[in-house]
């Protein structure tokens, strides 16, 4: 059994046991989420979509931890014109385990 969740603005295939890193929640460690935007759910025989969502699904999991992802650096010039402009940035991300898909 698989389900189809929105969060964050991206959408993430999961099953139960899996541990995936999701734009940051406000939720403390050991809380559990309830993700209710579910585009899709399928057992082993059947596949539901939804219109956007499908009614009464939703997935429950536990936040593991929060951490930020690794440093990309933005570099900005332009050439012969002595612009130049150099600027970090580390995505915030949580890290959840989905417990149970409820339909």
């Amino acid at each position: 059994m698989y389900a189809i969740i929105e969060t964050g603005g991206k959408q993430y295939k999961v099953r139960e046991g899996d541990v995936l890193f999701v734009e940051k929640i406000s939720a403390d460690e050991d809380q559990t989420v309830v993700f209710d935007k579910v585009l899709a759910v399928s057992n082993d025989k059947d596949l539901t979509f939804g219109t956007p969502y499908v009614d009464g699904a939703s997935v429950d999991a536990k936040v593991l931890g929060h951490g930020k992802g690794k440093k990309i650096i933005v570099f900005k010039y332009k050439p012969k014109k002595g612009y130049r402009k150099k600027q970090g940035h580390r995505q915030p991300y949580t890290k959840v385990q989905i417990e149970k898909i409820n339909v």
